[in-house]
């Protein structure tokens, strides 16, 4: 083994560390091609991934870049730094490290171009664009090492995807690349080293000792979840109590509406005056930096957050991790864990809130997940074509290309392996021409082809236009707010649809304060402080989590028990009573449910397949019905069941579900369906058929969709089989409507369909009542009234005389 220098040996012994086995170990393979480390957090991965390129930095030979270190976070790129530089310095190594991101200054990026450190940190969105100066190959010589971190936070992302094209770039101007992955614990490693590597060279895997289990439980509340409803408002003095008892505590939400609604209960209900922040993606980079610098210096004792703090920057004494609602996601759920005790071989302490009964099921599941280490995977897909498009674009703007070459280079990519020629040829002409039924129109002449076979841009100056489109972030439809006046500060960003329902004098939360709407100036949202009357709640857009597969099975076998002990009484009573009326679903088995209630006849699916798929089976079940003349009026969907209303009686279900008949009823419905055209402005934008910005200038999030909605019409009409067509029924498909587990759930079943007959609602169906029609409260009145109404709603259902 790769004994550690003196100067390593020394500095580790000053601090009274020993270097754990893995970092060793990531030393001693350090020559390998491709190199994962999976370890839990705290575990010191930061340094086993940089400890080969400080050995070999130390003597202050080698000239330029050595080491690319890629974080999907700025921030953690910036952290990172921060604490590579504290033991470079005290080592007295002569190393150059920095960072490079959005937020560095245009001087500065030219100059690590032509003078690169020994170091550079950045995100997968500034690696393509240094990929595709002219100058790349000057830029990366030397290049030695690079290093992903969070890598499984990339794996199933389109900046993962995009990230591996600009290695397989980089790995053909510099051949003998090494690659590192930092991970945190993950349910298929192979996976991740399959995304890692170069196609088809082996990766060596290195696993660290994961430490002892966490200390996560529900937390108990004097009152009981809501039947319905995901804010988590009834367990507010739970959670004070605890951010009493701890030093730090970060909230995490799933959705930033929810975390700032919570904020703003919870900020209210501090009587104690506890310093407590907010940070979430739609905040001003200022008042996320406070809040992180505040973190930093231990001057807050909470932070209400959503994924903006999911992975691995060290944010000060945190000691205990709240997670409000399930998780949905069990490998989610293992890295929030982790935020806190950031200490090796120190157990991570985390609470878990349910948000409702039903989730209470859904938590135990989780929980019992991660005491057996049984983490959600997902469906390996290919490669997305809209971004092999811009990857193409990225090329031809570092200079001429051989096809042949291009594709071969792509190939080394795992998810790009199996990519046909006519596959590539079909992008290349995409990008060249704009396709058969735009090809006349000169704007979209991009690429030629010289008469020595090379292709290149039409237009050199066009450069500049595709760098500034460079990414696969799609941001939402935003529009900045601030305060009122010369000078006001920014608070943050709002949908454009919210703010298109506010009038003069509206008010809303945006940062945990409550402002008043004063009017839109030059698209920015002017505000003035009124903290005084009840808001309205900005609508952001984020990520909205569907339960994954597994922890759907896993919560079916739950409901297979027996009994439940591990339960809360009432939630346990809940589960009996509906094995009582009816009965609980299966795996392996669809139970539906028929009854009537207020002149209107219901049926409830229980697919377990996740909200996305959930409310397309909803869309595609009530097409069918229509069909059959059973005159469906609405449907409300969760991520366990669809809740159908007509005014027929359902008698036979079995021909709702024929799958040929499904996937007809979902082609004709996204055919005409602004679905469709939201899915087709998100990859035109990442292909580069629609520019989101300018020089000088960035479109609003009207102008885009009004230009490629002009397109998308276009393309429809006179070219339906067109890439961007093809990509996008694939993406709609596969995001945001998931059809891929509609299909899943019936191949499962196998025309196993348990329907029941009944002369009221159930236990289970009752909660699906309350999410139908619901509606942000205003004022006590509201209150009572959905109070009253739940009341005689869970009398119907035979759930009044349950336990608390």
């Amino acid at each position: 083994m790769n004994a550690l220098p003196p100067v390593f040996e020394n500095w580790f012994a000053r601090h009274g560390w020993s270097p754990h086995p893995h970092q060793l170990e990531m030393l001693d393979q350090a020559m390998a091609p491709a190199l994962l480390l999976i370890a839990p957090t705290g575990g010191g991965k930061t340094m086993a991934g940089f400890l080969p390129s400080l050995v070999d930095l130390a003597d202050g030979t080698h000239e330029g870049l050595h080491t690319l270190y890629i974080s999907p976070l700025k921030a953690l790129a910036s952290d990172i730094r921060r604490n590579l530089e504290r033991p470079v310095a005290e080592m007295g190594l002569p190393i150059r490290i920095e960072d490079r991101t959005g937020d560095t200054s245009s001087a500065r990026k030219r100059r690590q171009r032509a003078d690169p450190p020994h170091i550079l940190l950045t995100t997968p969105e500034s690696l393509a664009l240094l990929t595709s100066y002219e100058d790349a190959a000057r830029t990366f010589a030397g290049l030695k090492r690079v290093i992903v971190d969070e890598i499984h936070a990339l794996e199933e992302s389109k900046r993962g995807d995009q990230l591996m094209l600009a290695l397989s770039r980089l790995q053909s101007l510099c051949p003998d690349l090494r690659r590192v992955g930092l991970s945190a614990t993950v349910d298929d490693p192979q996976a991740i080293a399959h995304l890692l590597t170069r196609h088809p060279d082996p990766c060596r895997i290195v696993q660290a000792d994961p430490g002892p289990n966490p200390d996560i439980r529900m937390l108990e509340t004097d009152t009981p979840p809501p039947w319905s409803g995901g804010g988590g408002r009834y367990a507010i003095p739970a959670v004070l109590e605890e951010v009493k008892k701890h030093n730090t505590t970060l909230i995490f939400h799933n959705t930033r509406a929810q975390a700032e609604i919570f904020f703003h209960h919870l900020w209210l209900a501090n009587d104690d005056a506890l310093p407590i922040g907010i940070h979430h993606g739609s905040l001003s980079r200022e008042q996320r930096e406070r809040v992180e610098q505040a973190m930093v210096d231990g001057h807050l004792r909470a932070i209400v957050c959503t994924g903006s703090l999911d992975l691995g920057i060290d944010w000060g004494d945190v000691d205990l991790v709240i997670q409000v609602g399930a998780p949905k996601n069990v490998k989610r759920l293992v890295q929030r864990i982790g935020r806190a005790n950031h200490r090796y071989n120190a157990p991570s302490k985390a609470l878990l809130v349910p948000a409702n009964r039903f989730e209470i099921v859904e938590c135990h599941a989780a929980l019992a997940a991660v005491r057996e280490h049984d983490l959600d995977g997902e469906t390996r897909t290919r490669g997305p074509k809209d971004v092999l498009c811009q990857h193409i674009l990225i090329r031809a703007c570092a200079g001429p290309f051989k096809e042949t070459d291009l594709l071969a280079e792509i190939r080394t990519v795992g998810k790009y392996a199996d990519l046909t020629r006519a596959e590539f040829d079909d992008c290349l002409d995409f990008v060249a021409t704009g396709g058969y039924a735009l090809r006349a129109y000169d704007k979209w002449q991009r690429l030629m082809q010289r008469p020595d076979g090379l292709w290149q841009l039409r237009d050199p100056r066009a450069t500049r236009q595709i760098r500034m489109n460079i990414g696969t972030i799609m941001d939402p439809e935003t529009l900045k707010v601030r305060y009122k006046g010369r000078g006001g500060a920014p608070l943050g960003e709002i949908e454009e649809g919210f703010a298109a329902t506010l009038t003069p004098g509206d008010t809303f939360l945006i940062g945990g304060q409550v402002v008043r709407y004063e009017g839109l100036r030059e698209m920015t949202v002017q505000v003035t402080r009124n903290p005084g009357k009840e808001p309205k709640i900005a609508t952001f857009n984020g990520t909205k989590f569907a339960t994954s597969t597994q922890l759907s099975q896993r919560i079916l076998r739950m409901l297979e028990q027996d009994s439940w002990p591990e339960l809360p009484p009432h939630t346990a009573e809940w589960l009996h009573l509906q094995r009582e009326v009816s009965q609980l679903p299966k795996a392996g088995r669809l139970l539906i449910e028929s009854f009537p209630r207020d002149s209107r006849h219901y049926t409830c699916v229980y697919g377990f397949a996740g909200r996305n798929a959930q409310q397309t089976l909803g869309l595609l079940l009530t097409k069918r019905m229509e069909e059959l003349g059973l005159h469906p009026m609405g449907f409300v969907a969760t991520d366990y069941a669809t809740l159908i209303w007509g005014l027929d009686p359902l008698c036979d279900p079995e021909p709702l579900f024929d799958i040929t008949a499904l996937r007809e009823g979902l082609d004709s419905w996204l055919a005409g369906n602004a679905v469709m055209k939201r899915t087709f402005k998100a990859s035109a934008v990442i292909a580069g058929l629609i520019d989101r910005n300018y020089a000088g200038q960035r479109k609003s999030g009207r102008q885009a969709t009004f230009s490629s909605d002009i397109l998308y019409d276009t393309l429809l009409r006179y070219d339906p089989d067109h890439l961007m067509m093809r990509i996008t029924r694939e993406e709609a498909e596969r995001g945001l409507v998931d059809f891929a587990r509609i299909e899943e759930m019936i191949a499962s079943i196998k025309g196993r369909i348990d329907h029941v007959t009944l002369d009221r609602l159930t236990p289970l169906s009752a909660p699906l009542f309350l999410e139908h029609g619901r509606t942000p409260v205003e004022g006590a009145a509201q209150d009572r009234l959905l109070a009253e109404a739940e009341a005689a709603l869970m009398a119907d259902a035979g759930l009044d005389g349950l336990p608390v």
